[in-house]
């Protein structure tokens, strides 16, 4: 780039544009809200809550920031939920099916064909007629 030292200089050592302004505010309300909401708001709902609060901006431009910002809505699952929300222990959770006990045989309904091209049977299941 060709650009002169003098305006070198004197860009790099001026005050924040106004966009730039603009972002920083921006990103310490989306920062509020985010916390606000214990995490749980992505880009669409965050951009709800401002345009509610009056915060008229774009957002595809809340989405940016909050990326910027590293900040991320959580998603569905049991993995995302907060401690104080889980009841109980994931170690408390037990499950049980065929690859659990190894000397428990794999269930198949009465009749059915288990080769590895046969497709699946239901109980109660007429086909093939």
């Amino acid at each position: 780039m060709k650009v002169s030292r003098s305006a070198y200089y004197a860009r790099r050592t001026a005050a924040p544009g106004p966009r730039a302004t603009r972002d920083a505010e921006l990103t310490a309300e989306i920062t509020e809200v985010h916390a606000r909401t214990r995490g749980l708001y992505a880009a669409p709902r965050v951009h709800a809550v401002l345009l509610h609060d009056g915060n008229a901006c774009g957002r595809r431009r809340v989405a940016r920031r909050i990326r910027a910002a590293g900040l991320a809505g959580r998603h569905r699952g049991a993995d995302n939920a907060p401690p104080s929300l889980t009841p109980m222990r994931k170690s408390a959770l037990t499950w049980s099916d065929e690859t659990s006990d190894p000397t428990r045989q794999p269930s198949t309904p009465a009749g059915a064909v288990t080769s590895p091209t046969s497709r699946p049977v239901r109980a109660g299941s007429t086909w093939p007629p």
